[in-house]
């Protein structure tokens, strides 16, 4: 039901569905590039950290996408319809009849309790609603939202980490040595190698500090 929900909500918002890809090939790019081309160079790969740091990253990696696929599937807290669309009275208990705030959807032709929002994209009222986000081509509500910044953290602990190992690639005492020259294993004499560094280090640069800002507004 939470799939075919969400494959619903891709049919009405585009962007929604291109987001998420793009959020998978880069945490995929980033990956890749860290495992094969930042690791492999002296600095790191004659490192005894280097099986750890591999293992740390790819840990990190699977627990973003983790959180990011519950954030997408999970109910954001979608409030639920009465059974006519005329009368509301089916929808409202005792214990409601007392609250002042709830109010009345014209849209959903629903009660909705205390800060809940309709979504013009998702077509219901949803719980607490933050906003809609294309990133997870779901909204931000109470069910959903602990798992969304639970995503941003671990987005923003993998840009960081990336960028790390990149700098230390670069700057590591064995990058830097004539031996390591000799070697081959200075990433300015590999443009392959540098490519790969630079649209890393400037991917992990722009995601890290834009889910950074994400993180400290849902905080």
């Amino acid at each position: 039901a939470a799939a075919a929900a969400a494959a619903g909500r891709c049919g009405r918002d585009p962007c929604g569905a291109l987001c998420p890809l793009l959020t998978y090939l880069g945490v995929g790019y980033a990956d890749y590039a860290v495992l094969a081309h930042v690791l492999p160079q002296p600095a790191l790969h004659g490192s005894p950290w280097c099986p750890f740091h591999a293992a740390a990253f790819n840990l990190i990696v699977l627990l973003l996408l983790a959180c990011h696929a519950r954030a997408v599937l999970a109910d954001p807290g979608v409030v639920p319809l009465p059974d006519t669309a005329i009368d509301f009275s089916d929808l409202r208990t005792p214990s409601q009849q007392s609250q002042e705030d709830w109010t009345v959807c014209d849209r959903c032709e629903a009660y909705r309790p205390p800060r809940a929002h309709h979504c013009r994209i998702c077509h219901r009222c949803v719980r607490r609603m933050d906003h809609h986000c294309p990133w997870i081509n779901n909204c931000v509500g109470e069910l959903n939202q602990k798992y969304f910044i639970q995503f941003l953290f671990y987005a923003g602990v993998a840009s960081l980490y990336a960028a790390g190992l990149v700098l230390a690639a670069w700057l590591g005492p064995v990058g830097r040595s004539p031996a390591g020259m000799a070697a081959g294993g200075d990433v300015a004499n590999n443009r392959v190698q540098t490519a790969h560094c630079i649209i890393l280090l400037l991917e992990s640069l722009f995601f890290g500090a834009f889910v950074t800002v994400v993180f400290y507004d849902q905080v």
